[in-house]
């Protein structure tokens, strides 16, 4: 199984953070490894400590799935095939802000997850991280 670098995981925290500061948001950052394992986070300065937890299990759950975590959510609604699901795996977030960090074989090695501000924010932001992880691996 293919699995993160050091420096790819670093790569996706610094690219999450400038794309952080260009919103102008402060935010937690947890980067996972293939086993869904803590590979890297930081807590930008002022950032929410109840958005550190969000963030892991968002980039856990990303990793889970191998998909976006709005992803998921939509088939978790009330009434969907996979409503409740959150509950399963010692919790999962199902909204957006945790997306998969793929190789560039297309291979999932990995996962980023971020919390701090809207939902829209904490996708774009982790959309910034997984993309700046694939160009180290190229």
């Amino acid at each position: 199984m293919a699995d993160i670098t050091l420096a790819q995981a670093q790569a996706a925290i610094e690219a999450a953070v400038k794309k952080s500061k260009e919103l102008g948001v402060v935010m937690d950052i947890a980067v996972v490894d293939a086993g869904a394992n803590l590979k890297a986070f930081v807590r930008m300065d002022g950032a929410w400590l109840g958005s550190i937890d969000i963030s892991i299990r968002k980039a856990r759950t990303a990793r889970f799935f191998d998909m976006d975590t709005g992803e998921l959510g939509k088939l978790s609604q009330p009434g969907g095939p996979l409503y409740q699901i959150e509950h399963s795996n010692g919790g999962l977030i199902t909204f957006p802000g945790g997306v998969p960090i793929r190789n560039d074989r297309g291979e999932v090695i990995g996962a980023i997850g971020v919390s701090g501000s809207t939902v829209e924010n904490d996708h774009t932001v982790a959309l910034a991280g997984a993309e700046a992880a694939r160009s180290v691996g190229m």
